[in-house]
């Protein structure tokens, strides 16, 4: 007598498996509030040079970005007013640029973000590089930075010798990566990241345009009897360093200084003047969206090496 069976329990996504020539990159994101700038435009960069692109995910359905990155909306100080809300001025200043949110709705349509990983799931050995965007957004974020899965599987991937990229709040995760040794995998390495000048200079008018939540460019906010910025970005991850000079900002006689620091002026596929970006080895690093171009290309070049080095 047939007596049914047991549901079977749903056994892992494995990534999309392209033609073995080319490079596989994964990206992981939280639930939500990631920067749609430093994924979506990372993953068009890449697909653009030739790359596979994989996501991953805390329980492997789509995430989504910070809506205020995206539509302004609630950059306003009249933001908390409903009938007001769609009243955008300052917030297409602070939102993400046009080719951000076009690069942003082509992300949402591809198939491999509509069908992520779970972060559980990951092994290092079916990728070749790591990207790890940012986003400053404590409700959603924290989950991201504060992943002890996450953590392990960047140590992993340092481990291994594979290329991983990080930007913005990208390098705080990893900073509290920890390898074999108890140290951070930066430990010993060159790196940027969100610098204190760009954290702080948001934060300030966060305070005036968002005064019903003034702490919504800091992720984490400083304690009690510790100085302003200590829990900065910068800071936390300069902290994990083998010395305070090896957090890198833009030297002040560098060529168009101004356009790489003033906060408003980014990169673009074609012009990389404003932007910063730091190699060490296979790790590269940046700042924040308005390096990302030439953070995902100088990526794309990077384990681009690594494959062909491999094979």
């Amino acid at each position: 007598m047939w007596r049914g069976t047991k549901a079977q329990a749903r056994p892992p996504k494995v990534p999309p498996q392209p033609e073995p020539s080319v490079p596989k990159v994964l990206i992981p994101i939280p639930s939500r509030d990631f920067d749609p700038t430093e994924a979506a435009v990372s993953w068009s960069v890449l697909k653009r040079l030739g790359h596979s692109v994989a996501f991953a995910t805390p329980d492997g359905r789509p995430g989504a970005a910070d809506e205020m990155m995206i539509t302004g909306e609630g950059l306003d100080p009249w933001g908390l007013v409903p009938g007001l809300k769609h009243l955008v001025l300052i917030g297409r200043l602070m939102r993400a640029n046009a080719e951000a949110r076009h690069d942003y709705a082509a992300m949402e349509q591809d198939r491999a973000f509509k069908s992520p990983l779970r972060w559980s799931d990951v092994r290092p050995q079916d990728f070749d590089g790591l990207l790890l965007p940012g986003g400053h957004r404590a409700r959603g974020m924290r989950q991201y930075l504060e992943s002890a899965v996450l953590q392990n599987l960047v140590a992993e991937f340092f481990a291994a010798g594979l290329p991983v990229a990080a930007i913005c709040h990208g390098v705080l995760l990893v900073a509290r990566s920890r390898g074999a040794d108890g140290r951070s995998v930066l430990y010993g390495r060159r790196t940027t990241a969100l610098t204190w000048a760009l954290e702080q200079a948001g934060w300030k008018v966060g305070r005036i345009v968002r005064f019903w939540d003034p702490n919504y460019y800091r992720t984490y906010q400083d304690g009690p009897g510790e100085p302003e910025g200590y829990m900065s970005v910068q800071q936390e991850v300069t902290r994990a360093l083998a010395r305070p000079q090896d957090f890198l900002d833009v030297p002040v006689a560098a060529p168009h200084f101004g356009r790489r620091t003033n906060g408003m002026t980014r990169d673009t596929f074609d012009d990389d003047s404003p932007a910063f970006v730091v190699r060490d080895g296979n790790y590269v690093s940046a700042r924040w969206p308005g390096d990302v171009h030439t953070f995902a290309k100088q990526f794309a070049a990077v384990v681009a090496e690594s494959v062909g080095a491999s094979r």
